[in-house]
Order: structure tokens, then C-alpha cells, then sequence
């Protein structure tokens, strides 16, 4: 591992973690967030300790079984590190995962209103489809396997009553992802206050889809809309 690396990296997930605190996309000690540092390590964040207020010493490193390997400070990964690891096994693009408790977000899931009925163009071009899982206990095996079969192919999950999971080459570019995902599900929200809503026509919605690579964008999935 390239101490460089690791530093950097560091600092970045606390960064996150601030911003993740001021937005409220996580309240108290909740939500967690995580970095590949080689093919064989994970740096993540700490179980009960305020993402807001974290320093970079206070992450820890896990191999793939999530096995502490960094030195004891006394603190032990987040409680879950088994949706983490699953993200990585499952995904070797995928160089950063993050955990939150979005509130617009998550209260559609509870009303039951899907997050992934391509109204929003940039949604369509940076987030993709958005699939929201079967309830299943936080920090838990079950957890682990909801998100199992779904992962493989979005960069966004809604975990049904409890929060999002986001993804991305790097942990910076999962979290613009949760803040893109909060966004569209305020205006979702919005839009559903108003009365009225309809998806964007399905040849615009071809557009976009066909537009995401020449932009930058890879989406993993294979559904169309």
C-alpha cells in the first residue's frame, strides 16, 4: 500500500464524511464510507463515531473478509462492512462506496414511490436506474445479500426504509452520487406534492442512454427504460 495513497485517501473520506454531516444526509453517529486501497485492502470508517466530526487516523483498514489489518486504536469497522465488502468483491471498478440515511429519499421508499421513473435527465445520465431492495436488517448477512444481485449491474441502490447506497470509481465520485440521489428524490418529492408527474418521453430517455459513454459516464446496467 502507498502510504501517499493512503493519506490522501484519508482525508478525502472525512472530507465526505463532513459534507455527508452538513447536507444531513446521516444523522449522529450513522452512515459509513469506504476506499479501495489495493486489490487485497479496504479503508473504512469507524463504527460509532460521528461522520462529521471523524479524523483521518481514526479509519481503518480490512482485507476482503474484513479482518482488521491496520494498527488498534481501539475502534472497529463499521457495522456495515459486510455491504461494503460485497460491493467489492462483486465489483472490481468500483473504488469507493457510501453508505447514507438520505431523508427525501428514503421517505419515498417508505411510501413506496420508486426512484427510478427516468423524470430527470441528469439522473438518467449519472445515477441510471435506481432499484430499491427488499427491507432487510441493518449491519446484518441479510443486508449483505439484498444488495447482493443488484450491485452488479447500478451505480445506486435504495435499501428499502433505511438509507442509499452509492458507488463509484473513487469514494468522491460516491458521494456526488448520493447528493445527485437526494436531489432527484426531493424533486420527486416536490412533483408528487404538486399532483402531477410523468417520465421523460422513452426516445428522449434513448437519447440520454446512448449519450453516456461520449460524456464519460459508464453505467453497469443492462435494463432500458
Amino acid at each position: 500500500m502507498d502510504n501517499t495513497t493512503e493519506k490522501t485517501l484519508r482525508e478525502k473520506i472525512c472530507q465526505i464524511g463532513e459534507l455527508m454531516h452538513r447536507f444531513q444526509y446521516v444523522d449522529g453517529a450513522a452512515g459509513n464510507i469506504s476506499a479501495r486501497l489495493d486489490d487485497q485492502h479496504i479503508l473504512t470508517t469507524p463504527s460509532g463515531i460521528a461522520k462529521g466530526f471523524m479524523q483521518p487516523d481514526q479509519l481503518i483498514v480490512v482485507d476482503l473478509d474484513g479482518k482488521k489489518v491496520s494498527p488498534n486504536n481501539g475502534l472497529n469497522p463499521t457495522s456495515e462492512i459486510l455491504m461494503h465488502l460485497e460491493v467489492y468483491k462483486k465489483r472490481p471498478d468500483v473504488g469507493g462506496v457510501v453508505h447514507a440515511h438520505p431523508p427525501h429519499a428514503v421517505a419515498l421508499t417508505i411510501a413506496g414511490i420508486p426512484l427510478n421513473c427516468y423524470t430527470i435527465p441528469e439522473a438518467v445520465v449519472f445515477l441510471g436506474d435506481i432499484p430499491t431492495t427488499q427491507y432487510a436488517t441493518p449491519s446484518s448477512y441479510e443486508n449483505r445479500d439484498a444488495i447482493s444481485n443488484l450491485i452488479g449491474s447500478h451505480h445506486a441502490l435504495m435499501l428499502a426504509y433505511h438509507g442509499s447506497l452509492t458507488v463509484g470509481n473513487t469514494a468522491w465520485e460516491a458521494y456526488l452520487r448520493l447528493s445527485s440521489l437526494e436531489h432527484t428524490a426531493r424533486i420527486t418529492y416536490l412533483t408528487h406534492l404538486l399532483g402531477s408527474g410523468k417520465p421523460l418521453p422513452p426516445e428522449q430517455i434513448q437519447k440520454l442512454v446512448e449519450q453516456r459513454s461520449s460524456w464519460g459516464f459508464v453505467i453497469p446496467d443492462t435494463k432500458k427504460p
